[in-house]
């Protein structure tokens, strides 16, 4: 038989809650930057013209639960009503013709049963084929919400039956404002690079952020966190070895340049985001040049340290860092997962900067 576990999600965050479940939203106004999903549902709330099958679909950890659970409070669905279901292991037909027998039975006390099936793609295809009459004629009081991460693995004729919701990725700097936020609200001042390095480490993932500032924090021994121990928490590159490389092209220097690539190395780094960083790096120092209007919007997102690093670099007569470095080294990134040598892409666009030289 499935098992349906009941909403229990509006109660104030406690102590032992992790960042991402005690800051996950409980309104639509808190939600972050997904306002194509936000304002459809909203206007769908206003006019009474709700469906009765919705597909949430986008990676991991860009609010899919948290938005249903949102929308169901919002039709006025009480805990008893709003029904969770892991659809990883509730995959079978015998679980789906279970779930389908219990959808027919009045709500408690709301105007819906909401159902809420997570990672929905793992349904097996009798299971699909069993939950299909039923998503396409529902009792008036059922509502169904699937949230999946691949969208290509839910059948076609299963995505013609309800509205799909496709979430979008947070740019890095939503996620840096995201964790300076929540840092703040822990009573933790948090350098505006580190921020930044955090949202970087995330990738597109609120949750990930979270979870990585949660890190931080723990190892923290003051309330007042650095880049360097941003660094020292996550295990990240230090920005000394990605400014010393940098220095280093700039000056034309290849020996520097393959040393400082060495030392990252050396240091067990990982070497993808060690290139991500330098990469990062140069385009600032470039941006900073040939775009002085950006500078303050720059300044902002690297804090007064490492911007003062990046506009040293901008403004050095006969530098030898152009956009033609840049472009070495994304092609090396393009390689990086090819090498057996994690360094060789990096050694290798030194010296192809050099030979240009």
């Amino acid at each position: 038989m499935i098992t349906l576990r009941l909403g229990h999600c509006y109660n104030p965050p406690m102590a032992h809650q992790s960042l991402y479940r005690a800051y996950r939203p409980h309104t639509f106004k808190d939600l972050i930057g997904q306002d194509q999903i936000v304002r459809p549902l909203q206007e769908q709330l206003s006019l009474k013209k709700v469906g009765h099958a919705y597909l949430f679909a986008g990676s991991r950890g860009l609010g899919k639960t948290s938005v249903a659970r949102i929308f169901a409070q919002e039709l006025g669905v009480s805990d008893r009503d709003l029904y969770e279901i892991d659809a990883a292991s509730n995959n079978g037909v015998d679980e789906i013709r279970s779930l389908t027998e219990q959808v027919y039975t009045l709500p408690f006390n709301s105007p819906y049963k909401v159902y809420i099936l997570d990672e929905a793609h793992m349904l097996s295809k009798g299971a699909w084929n069993a939950f299909l009459k039923t998503l396409e004629e529902p009792p008036a009081h059922a509502i169904f919400i699937l949230a999946t991460t691949e969208l290509e693995k839910v059948p076609e004729t299963v995505r013609a039956r309800g509205q799909v919701f496709e979430f979008r990725k947070p740019n890095r700097e939503g996620l840096s404002t995201l964790v300076a936020s929540v840092a703040k609200k822990e009573g933790y001042s948090l350098e505006l690079a580190g921020a930044d390095l955090i949202g970087m480490l995330a990738d597109g993932s609120y949750r990930d952020a979270l979870s990585v500032l949660e890190k931080v924090l723990a190892s923290a021994t003051d309330k007042k966190l650095s880049l360097v121990e941003v660094e020292q928490a996550t295990g990240a590159p230090k920005h000394a070895l990605v400014c010393a490389l940098v220095r280093a092209l700039s000056e034309g220097k290849t020996e520097e340049a393959l040393v400082a690539v060495r030392s990252a190395s050396g240091q067990d780094v990982d070497m993808n985001l060690y290139l991500s960083l330098v990469l990062e790096f140069m385009r600032s120092v470039l941006l900073v040049r040939h775009a002085p209007e950006l500078r303050k919007d720059i300044q902002a997102e690297l804090g007064a340290d490492v911007y003062g690093e990046v506009e040293a670099l901008a403004s050095t007569k006969d530098s030898k860092l152009t956009h033609n470095t840049l472009r070495m080294f994304l092609d090396a990134a393009s390689r990086m997962r090819f090498s057996p040598i994690p360094a060789l892409p990096l050694e290798l666009a030194v010296l192809e900067v050099s030979r240009q030289d």
